[in-house]
C-alpha cells in the first residue's frame, strides 16, 4: 500500500461507548497499511472536504444523515455503514421509518452486520437496493466484550472497586423523556404544532402513536427508577449504589436523587464495560448493557415494575430475555440478595444462548475488526482510493460542507442548552498520549501495534497509520 490506498474515516459520537472499539478498529486497519482519521464525529464533517478521499464509516442510516452522506459522496469518499442501534430495536415496521431512509442507504457501498438477525431484518427491508453487500461481520463493541480482552479494563476495573467499594450498578436509558437537550428527545414540549408537540430527534420516524406510548411508558419507567434508587439504598446498607445515565440524558434528576442519599453516586466516566465488571450486579431496563453484561458473564436484573409486552419485549426485547426479570421490587431485593450471596448467577439456558448467538457474531475466531478489514480489502479500498468526482460535483460538495460546518458552529453556541456543551458532554477533550496509552494496552494484551503512530490532524481528530505509512 502506499498513497493512493483509501483513508479510513472513523467518526466517533460518543465517546464512552464506541472510542476503545474503534480505537482497536483503527489500530487493525492501520496495521494493514491503512491511513486512519478518527475522532468526533461533528468535527469529521467539519474536516471532510480536507481529508484525503478514502472510505466514510457511518454508525447509522438514517433520515438525518441524508445531507451528510450527500456531501461525502460528492467530495469523493465512499460510505460503508453498521446499524449501532441493531442489538435493541423496535419492529420492522418502525425500525424501517425510524432508523433507515432510502435516500441515504442508496449511497452505501457495504453494510457490516452484527449478526444474522441484523441481516435478516435488513433483507426485509423494502428500499434495501437490489445486491446490496451486507457482511456477517460482527462489530468492534462486541471484540471488547469478548473474554480474551477483558485485561484490557484491569487496571479500571481494580479503581473502580478502590473507589466505591461493593456496588449495585443501574443504567438507565431514559434519554427519549429525560434528553441531555431538549431537541434530541421523542417529544419537544415546548414546540407545538396544532396543539400537540414536535417531535424530537429521535422520534423521527415513529408514528406518532407509537412515539406517545413509548413516552408514556418510559416516563412511567423513569419514576419506578426514580423510586428505585433510594429504595436500594434503603435495602442494601452494606452496599453502595452507582447510577450509570445514558450518554444522552439529563444527569440532573440523578444528582438530585444522589444529594438527598448517603451512599449513592452518579456518573457516566469512561467505558461501560470495567463498570459492569467492577459491579456485584446490574439493573436496568431494556438497556443494551444488559446483553454487555450477559456476555461479560455478569449478572443482570431487568426491573419491570412498570410493563407493557410491546414495549418492553417486542422494542427492548434482548436486553430483558438474557437478564434476570423482576416485576415489582420485592421480587428485585430477593434476586439481588440471591446474587450477592452467590446463589444467583447469570441468566443461562439454551434459549439466551441461541439468541446471543443469532444477534451477535465473532465472538471467537477473527476479531470483528479484522473481518472489516479483510472486506475493505477484498472491495479494493487498500489498493486505491475512490475515484475522484467531477470538478463541478466536488465543488457542490466543499460548498455544501462548508455552509453545513459554519451552520452546525453556529448552532453550537447558540445560548442555552446547546449542541457545543452536548458534543462536549460526548466528546470530551481528548490527548494524543492519551490514545496513545490505549493503543498500548491493546498492544500489549495483543502482541501487536507495535508500529502504530498517533498525531493530532486538527481539534478532535487523529491521524492514526503505521509508521512507513503517509
Amino acid at each position: 500500500m502506499g498513497n493512493s490506498v483509501s483513508t479510513l474515516i472513523i467518526p466517533v459520537e460518543s465517546q464512552v461507548r464506541e472510542l476503545d472499539a474503534k480505537i482497536l478498529l483503527s489500530c487493525v486497519a492501520a496495521e494493514r497499511g491503512f491511513p486512519v482519521i478518527m475522532g468526533s464525529r461533528a468535527y469529521v464533517h467539519f474536516e471532510l472536504a480536507l481529508i484525503p478521499r478514502g472510505v466514510y464509516l457511518a454508525k447509522s442510516m438514517r433520515s438525518l444523515s441524508n445531507t451528510m452522506f450527500r456531501i461525502v459522496r460528492q467530495l469523493g469518499h465512499e460510505i460503508v455503514a453498521w446499524e449501532e442501534e441493531a442489538l435493541v430495536h423496535p419492529p420492522a415496521e418502525t425500525y424501517f421509518t425510524l432508523r433507515l431512509s432510502p435516500t441515504t442507504i442508496k449511497n452505501v457501498s457495504h453494510v457490516f452486520a452484527w449478526g444474522q438477525e441484523n441481516v435478516d431484518l435488513l433483507r426485509q427491508y423494502p428500499a434495501l437496493p437490489a445486491n446490496m453487500p451486507i457482511h456477517i461481520t460482527g462489530n468492534p463493541r462486541g471484540d471488547i466484550l469478548r473474554a480474551e480482552m477483558r485485561p484490557y479494563f484491569e487496571t479500571e476495573v481494580q479503581r473502580l472497586r478502590n473507589l466505591h467499594g461493593n456496588f449495585i450498578l443501574i443504567n438507565t436509558n431514559f434519554s427519549d423523556v429525560n434528553p441531555f437537550i431538549g431537541s434530541i428527545g421523542l417529544f419537544q414540549p415546548e414546540k407545538k404544532r396544532e396543539g400537540k408537540a414536535c417531535r424530537g430527534q429521535s422520534g423521527i420516524g415513529m408514528s406518532r402513536a407509537f412515539a406517545e406510548g413509548l413516552w408514556d411508558h418510559k416516563q412511567a419507567i423513569l419514576r419506578d427508577f426514580t423510586q428505585l434508587i433510594p429504595a436500594l439504598e434503603r435495602a442494601f446498607p452494606d452496599l453502595n449504589i452507582v447510577v450509570r445515565p445514558h450518554p444522552s440524558e439529563n444527569h440532573e434528576i440523578y444528582h438530585d436523587i444522589a444529594a438527598q442519599c448517603e451512599r449513592v453516586a452518579v456518573t457516566s466516566e469512561g467505558n461501560v464495560i470495567p463498570w459492569l465488571l467492577a459491579a456485584k450486579t446490574m439493573v436496568h431496563n431494556g438497556c443494551t448493557t444488559g446483553l454487555e453484561a450477559y456476555v461479560l458473564g455478569v449478572p443482570a436484573i431487568s426491573y419491570l415494575a412498570t410493563f407493557n409486552e410491546y414495549y418492553d419485549y417486542d422494542f427492548q426485547g434482548l436486553p430483558t430475555r438474557l437478564s434476570h426479570q423482576c416485576f415489582n421490587f420485592e421480587e428485585l431485593k430477593d434476586s439481588l440478595t440471591r446474587i450477592l450471596a452467590g446463589e444467583l448467577g447469570t441468566a443461562a439456558g439454551e434459549e439466551r444462548e441461541a439468541l446471543i448467538k443469532y444477534y451477535l457474531a465473532a465472538q471467537d475466531g477473527p476479531l470483528a475488526c479484522e473481518r472489516i478489514v479483510d472486506i475493505l480489502e477484498v472491495s479494493g479500498y487498500g489498493r486505491s482510493k475512490p475515484p475522484a468526482k467531477p470538478l463541478r460535483t466536488y465543488a457542490q460538495g466543499w460548498m455544501l460542507a462548508t455552509l453545513k460546518a459554519m451552520a452546525t458552529k453556529l448552532n453550537m453556541r447558540r445560548p442555552g442548552p446547546n449542541r457545543l456543551a452536548y458534543h462536549d458532554h460526548r466528546f470530551p477533550q481528548i490527548s494524543v498520549p492519551e490514545i496513545e496509552q490505549r493503543i498500548a494496552r491493546f498492544g500489549k494484551l495483543l502482541n501487536r501495534f507495535g508500529t502504530i503512530r498517533v498525531e493530532q490532524h486538527s481539534k478532535h481528530l487523529f491521524w492514526i497509520r503505521r509508521l512507513n505509512t503517509q
